[in-house]
Formats: C-alpha cells, sequence, structure tokens
C-alpha cells in the first residue's frame, strides 16, 4: 500500500478503495450477532430417576392417559373427567403396587391454569412417573 506525498489537483480520482464503510458495516453485524445471541442463564433442577438394570422379558408398560383440550375439559383415557374424579383415579393409580405411567397430553390451546392444576394434583396424589405426549407436534 502506497501514501501519495505529494499535492493533487482538486477532482482528481483516488485510486485507494475507501474501507470506511466497510468497516462499519463489519462493526454493526458484529453488534447485532452479539445482541441476538440468547444469554443461557435459565436453568432448571430435575431429579431424574436412577435408570433401572435392563430385564430380558419384554416389559408392556400400563399407562394412562391425561387428555386437556382448549375448552378445559379433562379427559382420563378418553373419557371425560372433573377435577375431583381425576384426583380420585391419580390416588388409586398411585397406590398401586407397580405404578402405571401417567402420560399428560394437553393441546396446543389449553389454558396454563388447568395444566398446572392437574400437574399439582398428581404430585399431591404421589404419581412418579409421568411424562408429556405430543411434545413433537410443536417443534416448529
Amino acid at each position: 500500500m502506497s501514501i501519495s506525498m505529494g499535492a493533487t489537483a482538486e477532482g482528481d480520482v483516488v485510486p485507494d478503495m475507501n474501507t470506511t464503510p466497510l468497516i462499519d458495516v463489519m462493526l454493526v453485524l458484529l453488534i447485532m450477532f452479539i445482541i441476538t445471541i440468547p444469554v443461557q442463564t435459565h436453568a432448571v433442577k430435575l431429579d431424574l430417576p436412577a435408570p433401572a438394570p435392563p430385564t430380558n422379558a419384554p416389559i408392556d408398560p400400563v399407562f394412562n392417559q391425561v387428555d386437556i383440550d382448549f375448552l378445559s375439559n379433562i379427559y382420563w383415557n378418553k373419557t371425560e373427567v372433573d377435577l375431583r374424579t381425576l384426583k380420585s383415579y391419580m390416588k388409586q393409580a398411585a397406590d398401586m403396587p407397580s405404578q402405571p405411567e401417567l402420560r399428560l397430553r394437553p393441546e396446543g390451546l389449553a389454558k396454563y391454569s388447568v395444566v398446572d392444576e392437574v400437574m399439582a394434583s398428581a404430585q399431591q396424589a404421589g404419581i412418579t412417573k409421568m411424562g408429556f405426549v405430543g411434545n413433537e407436534a410443536y417443534a416448529n
């Protein structure tokens, strides 16, 4: 890169490329990239169960499914129930010698307060095996 030390007449073309706008654009893009990176400070503490030892016999899992629709209707194994009946069913399931899995399947437009009540009822009943079904529908 050479520097011209001599005097130039006004209106002469400067053969060097002006890199100032390029640097400005690159700095703006860098700042936008840094701002859009999500901050990874939120953590959820989970108590995961210990892995079960493998068995040679195939296990047929017994499960109960709780569906919640957008009208706040609660279904226990495809039968509509109220919250009081649901709590009694959960208590009976929790008292079984081999506790069945509880599969919770809320619709996308279901009210969070109803889903929260069902989850709290499951915890109060002593359900230890619970999972969410159908989350793959909300992946996109």
